[in-house]
Protein backbone atom coordinates (compact mmCIF):
# COMPACT_ATOMS: atom_id res chain seq x y z
CA UNK A 1 0.00 0.00 0.00
CA UNK A 2 1.44 3.68 -0.99
CA UNK A 3 2.09 6.08 1.75
CA UNK A 4 0.20 8.99 0.72
CA UNK A 5 0.19 12.41 2.16
CA UNK A 6 -1.31 15.71 1.94
CA UNK A 7 1.33 18.24 2.86
CA UNK A 8 0.38 21.96 3.31
CA UNK A 9 3.12 24.68 4.23
CA UNK A 10 2.12 26.93 7.15
CA UNK A 11 5.31 28.65 6.69
CA UNK A 12 8.28 28.03 4.47
CA UNK A 13 9.92 25.76 7.15
CA UNK A 14 6.56 24.47 8.90
CA UNK A 15 4.15 22.18 7.55
CA UNK A 16 0.44 19.99 8.04
CA UNK A 17 0.86 16.75 6.80
CA UNK A 18 -1.79 14.20 6.88
CA UNK A 19 -2.21 10.38 5.34
CA UNK A 20 -4.88 10.14 3.43
CA UNK A 21 -6.86 6.73 1.99
CA UNK A 22 -7.58 8.35 -1.70
CA UNK A 23 -7.62 11.48 -3.52
CA UNK A 24 -11.63 11.64 -4.65
CA UNK A 25 -11.20 14.47 -6.96
CA UNK A 26 -9.31 16.61 -8.32
CA UNK A 27 -9.71 19.52 -11.37
CA UNK A 28 -8.28 23.44 -12.00
CA UNK A 29 -11.44 25.34 -12.56
CA UNK A 30 -11.53 28.95 -14.04
CA UNK A 31 -10.30 30.40 -10.62
CA UNK A 32 -8.41 27.83 -8.94
CA UNK A 33 -7.22 24.26 -7.76
CA UNK A 34 -10.21 22.33 -6.15
CA UNK A 35 -9.12 18.87 -4.71
CA UNK A 36 -10.94 16.71 -2.46
CA UNK A 37 -9.23 13.39 -0.18
CA UNK A 38 -9.99 11.32 1.95
CA UNK A 39 -8.31 10.54 5.18
CA UNK A 40 -8.49 8.16 8.21
CA UNK A 41 -8.07 11.04 11.00
CA UNK A 42 -9.68 14.15 9.57
CA UNK A 43 -12.61 11.89 6.95
CA UNK A 44 -13.01 14.07 3.93
CA UNK A 45 -11.76 17.28 3.06
CA UNK A 46 -11.39 20.03 0.60
CA UNK A 47 -8.51 21.96 -0.70
CA UNK A 48 -8.11 25.02 -1.93
CA UNK A 49 -4.90 25.97 -4.72
CA UNK A 50 -3.48 23.20 -2.11
CA UNK A 51 -4.87 24.53 1.27
CA UNK A 52 -6.74 22.79 3.48
CA UNK A 53 -10.39 24.35 3.57
CA UNK A 54 -12.18 22.42 5.66
CA UNK A 55 -12.33 18.73 7.16
CA UNK A 56 -15.26 16.55 8.48
CA UNK A 57 -13.90 16.41 11.58
CA UNK A 58 -13.58 19.77 12.50
CA UNK A 59 -15.12 21.84 10.06
CA UNK A 60 -18.35 22.66 12.99
CA UNK A 61 -15.64 24.70 15.15
CA UNK A 62 -15.44 26.93 12.19
CA UNK A 63 -19.25 26.76 11.00
CA UNK A 64 -20.61 27.54 14.70
CA UNK A 65 -18.19 30.28 15.38
CA UNK A 66 -18.94 32.35 12.47
CA UNK A 67 -22.55 31.78 12.57
CA UNK A 68 -23.65 31.74 16.13
CA UNK A 69 -22.19 34.42 17.77
CA UNK A 70 -23.88 37.27 15.38
CA UNK A 71 -26.94 35.45 16.00
CA UNK A 72 -27.07 35.02 20.01
CA UNK A 73 -26.14 38.86 19.47
CA UNK A 74 -29.19 39.96 16.88
CA UNK A 75 -31.62 36.49 16.92
CA UNK A 76 -34.37 38.93 15.34
CA UNK A 77 -31.82 38.10 12.08
CA UNK A 78 -34.27 38.02 9.04
CA UNK A 79 -31.88 38.71 5.90
CA UNK A 80 -28.37 37.65 5.49
CA UNK A 81 -25.76 37.82 2.71
CA UNK A 82 -22.66 34.90 2.74
CA UNK A 83 -19.80 35.79 0.38
CA UNK A 84 -17.72 32.63 0.13
CA UNK A 85 -19.20 29.81 1.97
CA UNK A 86 -18.81 27.50 -1.41
CA UNK A 87 -19.29 24.15 1.04
CA UNK A 88 -22.02 25.58 2.39
CA UNK A 89 -21.53 25.11 5.92
CA UNK A 90 -22.07 28.54 6.97
CA UNK A 91 -25.75 28.37 5.21
CA UNK A 92 -26.21 25.00 7.29
CA UNK A 93 -25.52 26.45 10.34
CA UNK A 94 -27.88 30.11 9.51
CA UNK A 95 -30.93 27.70 8.43
CA UNK A 96 -31.44 26.23 11.40
CA UNK A 97 -33.05 29.51 12.19
CA UNK A 98 -36.68 30.13 11.34
CA UNK A 99 -36.66 33.61 11.58
CA UNK A 100 -34.03 33.26 9.05
CA UNK A 101 -35.84 34.52 5.72
CA UNK A 102 -33.70 34.72 2.99
CA UNK A 103 -29.97 34.24 2.58
CA UNK A 104 -28.39 35.23 -0.59
CA UNK A 105 -24.71 33.68 -1.42
CA UNK A 106 -22.30 35.24 -3.59
CA UNK A 107 -19.71 32.48 -4.31
CA UNK A 108 -17.01 33.48 -7.50
CA UNK A 109 -16.39 29.67 -8.33
CA UNK A 110 -19.44 27.30 -8.81
CA UNK A 111 -17.62 24.49 -9.18
CA UNK A 112 -16.48 24.46 -5.48
CA UNK A 113 -20.60 24.14 -4.54
CA UNK A 114 -20.49 21.71 -7.05
CA UNK A 115 -18.11 20.00 -6.01
CA UNK A 116 -18.99 19.77 -2.42
CA UNK A 117 -22.55 19.03 -2.92
CA UNK A 118 -21.15 15.44 -4.87
CA UNK A 119 -18.23 14.77 -2.44
CA UNK A 120 -19.35 16.74 1.28
CA UNK A 121 -22.92 16.39 1.87
CA UNK A 122 -21.97 17.35 5.66
CA UNK A 123 -21.86 20.81 5.06
CA UNK A 124 -23.18 21.21 1.09
CA UNK A 125 -26.58 20.42 2.59
CA UNK A 126 -27.02 23.45 3.51
CA UNK A 127 -27.75 24.32 -0.37
CA UNK A 128 -30.95 22.48 -0.26
CA UNK A 129 -32.77 25.10 1.91
CA UNK A 130 -35.44 27.27 -0.44
CA UNK A 131 -34.65 30.10 1.80
CA UNK A 132 -30.63 30.24 -0.15
CA UNK A 133 -30.14 32.14 -3.18
CA UNK A 134 -26.83 31.14 -4.62
CA UNK A 135 -25.34 33.79 -7.33
CA UNK A 136 -21.81 32.84 -8.77
CA UNK A 137 -20.55 36.22 -8.41
CA UNK A 138 -17.78 38.20 -7.29
CA UNK A 139 -18.60 38.68 -3.63
CA UNK A 140 -17.17 42.51 -3.89
CA UNK A 141 -19.18 43.18 -7.11
CA UNK A 142 -22.07 41.62 -5.51
CA UNK A 143 -22.43 43.60 -2.81
CA UNK A 144 -20.93 46.64 -4.62
CA UNK A 145 -24.99 47.59 -5.36
CA UNK A 146 -26.24 46.68 -2.24
CA UNK A 147 -27.13 49.13 0.37
CA UNK A 148 -29.72 48.88 3.77
CA UNK A 149 -30.26 45.10 2.64
CA UNK A 150 -29.18 42.88 5.15
CA UNK A 151 -29.04 42.42 8.64
CA UNK A 152 -26.17 40.23 8.79
CA UNK A 153 -23.06 39.68 6.30
CA UNK A 154 -21.02 37.24 7.10
CA UNK A 155 -17.58 36.62 4.84
CA UNK A 156 -16.24 32.79 4.54
CA UNK A 157 -13.47 33.25 2.43
CA UNK A 158 -10.13 32.22 1.73
CA UNK A 159 -7.18 33.78 2.67
CA UNK A 160 -5.96 36.86 1.37
CA UNK A 161 -4.76 35.78 -2.56
CA UNK A 162 -6.20 34.81 -5.37
CA UNK A 163 -10.01 34.85 -5.41
CA UNK A 164 -10.40 36.27 -2.14
CA UNK A 165 -8.41 38.98 -2.46
CA UNK A 166 -10.43 41.39 -2.84
CA UNK A 167 -12.40 40.37 0.26
CA UNK A 168 -9.83 41.98 2.52
CA UNK A 169 -9.47 45.13 0.94
CA UNK A 170 -11.53 49.05 2.77
CA UNK A 171 -13.57 49.28 -0.53
CA UNK A 172 -15.20 45.72 0.13
CA UNK A 173 -15.72 46.34 4.14
CA UNK A 174 -17.15 50.22 3.42
CA UNK A 175 -19.60 48.64 0.51
CA UNK A 176 -20.61 45.84 3.39
CA UNK A 177 -21.53 48.97 5.46
CA UNK A 178 -23.79 50.65 2.82
CA UNK A 179 -25.27 47.58 2.37
CA UNK A 180 -25.91 46.16 5.99
CA UNK A 181 -29.25 47.86 7.94
CA UNK A 182 -28.59 49.88 10.82
CA UNK A 183 -28.75 46.83 12.95
CA UNK A 184 -26.29 45.37 10.67
CA UNK A 185 -23.29 43.31 11.37
CA UNK A 186 -20.66 42.00 9.43
CA UNK A 187 -18.53 38.75 10.40
CA UNK A 188 -15.59 37.65 8.70
CA UNK A 189 -12.69 35.18 8.90
CA UNK A 190 -9.87 37.06 10.40
CA UNK A 191 -6.64 34.40 9.80
CA UNK A 192 -3.96 33.42 12.92
CA UNK A 193 -2.16 35.56 14.62
CA UNK A 194 0.60 33.25 15.37
CA UNK A 195 3.01 32.69 12.27
CA UNK A 196 4.39 36.75 11.32
CA UNK A 197 2.61 36.23 7.43
CA UNK A 198 -1.12 35.51 8.83
CA UNK A 199 -0.38 37.96 11.54
CA UNK A 200 0.44 40.69 9.66
CA UNK A 201 -3.07 40.05 7.64
CA UNK A 202 -4.75 39.79 10.53
CA UNK A 203 -3.48 43.34 11.52
CA UNK A 204 -4.21 44.48 8.09
CA UNK A 205 -7.65 43.28 8.18
CA UNK A 206 -8.51 44.38 11.24
CA UNK A 207 -7.42 48.01 11.00
CA UNK A 208 -10.01 48.30 7.61
CA UNK A 209 -12.94 47.41 9.28
CA UNK A 210 -11.77 49.67 12.11
CA UNK A 211 -11.83 52.55 9.98
CA UNK A 212 -15.40 51.57 8.51
CA UNK A 213 -17.24 50.54 11.30
CA UNK A 214 -17.91 52.03 15.00
CA UNK A 215 -17.62 48.38 16.72
CA UNK A 216 -15.04 46.57 15.58
CA UNK A 217 -13.87 43.34 17.97
CA UNK A 218 -12.05 40.28 17.45
CA UNK A 219 -12.78 36.56 18.78
CA UNK A 220 -11.00 33.18 18.93
CA UNK A 221 -11.43 29.55 18.36
CA UNK A 222 -9.45 26.46 18.61
CA UNK A 223 -9.19 24.93 14.81
CA UNK A 224 -6.67 21.92 14.68
CA UNK A 225 -6.28 21.80 10.65
CA UNK A 226 -5.70 25.63 10.77
CA UNK A 227 -2.15 27.26 10.48
CA UNK A 228 -1.60 26.92 14.20
CA UNK A 229 -4.64 25.76 14.95
CA UNK A 230 -5.54 29.90 16.48
CA UNK A 231 -8.08 30.99 14.61
CA UNK A 232 -9.74 34.74 14.57
CA UNK A 233 -12.44 35.74 13.80
CA UNK A 234 -13.45 39.49 13.00
CA UNK A 235 -17.09 40.91 14.73
CA UNK A 236 -18.25 44.68 13.27
CA UNK A 237 -21.14 46.18 13.89
CA UNK A 238 -22.80 49.35 13.45
CA UNK A 239 -24.56 49.49 16.95
CA UNK A 240 -24.49 46.15 18.46
CA UNK A 241 -21.44 45.01 20.91
CA UNK A 242 -20.90 41.31 21.27
CA UNK A 243 -20.72 41.31 25.25
CA UNK A 244 -22.74 44.26 26.09
CA UNK A 245 -25.61 43.32 23.81
CA UNK A 246 -25.00 39.56 23.98
CA UNK A 247 -28.45 38.01 24.54
CA UNK A 248 -27.68 34.79 26.07
CA UNK A 249 -31.14 33.80 27.12
CA UNK A 250 -33.11 34.19 23.67
CA UNK A 251 -30.44 32.44 22.31
CA UNK A 252 -30.23 29.68 24.57
CA UNK A 253 -34.41 29.43 24.73
CA UNK A 254 -34.08 28.33 20.83
CA UNK A 255 -32.35 25.05 21.76
CA UNK A 256 -30.07 24.45 19.29
CA UNK A 257 -27.81 21.73 19.97
CA UNK A 258 -24.05 22.63 18.80
CA UNK A 259 -20.84 21.16 19.53
CA UNK A 260 -18.43 23.76 20.27
CA UNK A 261 -20.49 27.46 20.63
CA UNK A 262 -22.47 28.50 23.87
CA UNK A 263 -23.12 31.93 25.09
CA UNK A 264 -20.33 30.97 27.87
CA UNK A 265 -17.84 30.23 25.26
CA UNK A 266 -19.18 33.24 23.55
CA UNK A 267 -18.06 35.84 26.20
CA UNK A 268 -14.61 33.83 26.55
CA UNK A 269 -13.76 34.16 22.68
CA UNK A 270 -13.43 37.72 23.12
CA UNK A 271 -11.15 37.38 25.81
CA UNK A 272 -7.88 37.77 24.19
CA UNK A 273 -4.36 36.99 24.89
CA UNK A 274 -2.12 39.68 25.37
CA UNK A 275 0.20 39.08 21.94
CA UNK A 276 -2.67 39.07 20.07
CA UNK A 277 -4.50 42.29 21.69
CA UNK A 278 -0.59 44.18 20.86
CA UNK A 279 -0.92 43.01 17.28
CA UNK A 280 -4.19 44.26 16.73
CA UNK A 281 -3.82 47.57 18.43
CA UNK A 282 -0.39 48.07 16.15
CA UNK A 283 -0.63 50.60 13.79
Amino acid sequence: MDDLWFSEYHTPSVRLSIRVKSQLHHEKSEHQTISVFDSEEFGRFLALDGIMMLTEKDEFIYHEMIVHPAMAVFPETERVLVIGAGDGGVLRELTRYANVRSVDVAEIDGRVAEVCRRFLPQTACGFDDPRVSLHIQDGLKFVRCKENQYDLIIVDSTDPFGPGESLFTREFYGNCFRALTENGILINQHESPFYCNDAEEAIRTHRHISRVFPIAEVYQAHIPTYPSGHWLFGFASKKFHPLVDLKADAWNALNLKTRYYNTDLHRGAFALPNYVKELLNRE
